[in-house]
């Protein structure tokens, strides 16, 4: 048996494998973050599973301080991976589940920031990043709306219109710019500063954000992409969890003809990484 464990900032994914570590043997589970790394929080995260540390041949840690736990607790190894190598790797084995012809590729980890990884066969490279993720989402959601439930917030962005916060195009500049349509946002919030009364819905607060974060990440994909000379990138971190957020990746990838990969589980990419350069190990 060997288990996986992402300390991410906003999260703690954990995946435990069986023999053959392919997707479809995974068990995922995923926990609020701890932020403090130590043996008892990475027992505690295994218990989550039903596994006791000492029925593991191996345990891969990665992300936040995974560093400060020792090479073995017990008789088990405690495999250190660092996150650049697990977001490569994992995004890459992603890719591969829905291409299997997939050798090179841009990791967008959307996760509470953004990081940037490319993934060449065994090389993988940090390439860029932004500040803005899901944890932007999330904190300015709480601030505008009054709630930080990443399964509301996706609901009511789905439900609202970014147009009633954002300026347009057309209000912009009178019509269409190249391939960006008339419809589309010129200003994220710039309807606010000119207005005397602030109400809005809750809905289209939602949606407001939404495009605000997934068009940063959609935009630093694509620019990172085209100046990697990579064709294909994937997405993936629980911010894509988000049916509101992949749907503006996908508009903003329509708009500049990119092509853009979001698997089914997103969130697994950076333990599945580690898991995998584990066992490579």
């Amino acid at each position: 048996m060997r288990a996986a464990v992402d300390f991410g900032l906003s999260n703690i994914d954990l995946l435990l494998c069986r023999d053959d570590c392919g997707l479809s043997n995974l068990v995922h589970a995923q926990l609020p973050s701890r932020l403090v790394v130590n043996v008892d929080v990475l027992r505690a995260a295994l218990a989550a599973l039903d596994v006791e540390l000492s029925e593991c041949e191996q345990v891969a840690v990665t992300g936040g301080q995974h560093r400060l736990l020792p090479e073995r607790i017990e008789d088990t190894p405690i495999v250190k991976v660092d996150e650049i190598t697990a977001i490569g790797r994992g995004g890459l084995r992603l890719a591969q589940s829905i291409n299997p012809d997939v050798c090179e590729v841009l990791v967008v980890s959307a996760g509470s920031g953004t990081a940037v990884v490319s993934a060449r066969g065994e090389r993988f490279e940090h390439v860029t990043g932004s500040a803005v993720g899901g944890g932007t989402l999330l904190g300015l959601c709480r601030l505008l709306i009054g709630s930080a439930d990443p399964r509301e917030i996706d609901a009511l962005a789905l439900a609202g219109d970014s147009n009633k916060v954002d300026l347009t195009i057309a209000e912009a500049i009178g019509g269409a710019v190249g391939r960006i349509p008339a419809d589309a946002n010129a200003v994220n919030f710039g309807r606010v500063p000119s207005l005397e009364r602030l109400s809005f819905a809750r809905e289209d607060l939602a949606a407001g954000v939404v495009v605000l974060v997934g068009q940063v990440i959609a935009a630093l994909a694509i620019n990172a992409a085209r100046a990697e000379r990579l064709d294909r990138i994937v997405l993936v971190g629980h911010t894509m969890d988000m049916v509101s957020v992949r749907r503006v990746v996908h508009t903003v990838a329509g708009y500049y003809g990119a092509t853009m990969l979001i698997p089914d589980t997103p969130g697994i990419a950076t333990a599945l990484g580690a898991l995998l350069t584990a066992q490579r190990a």
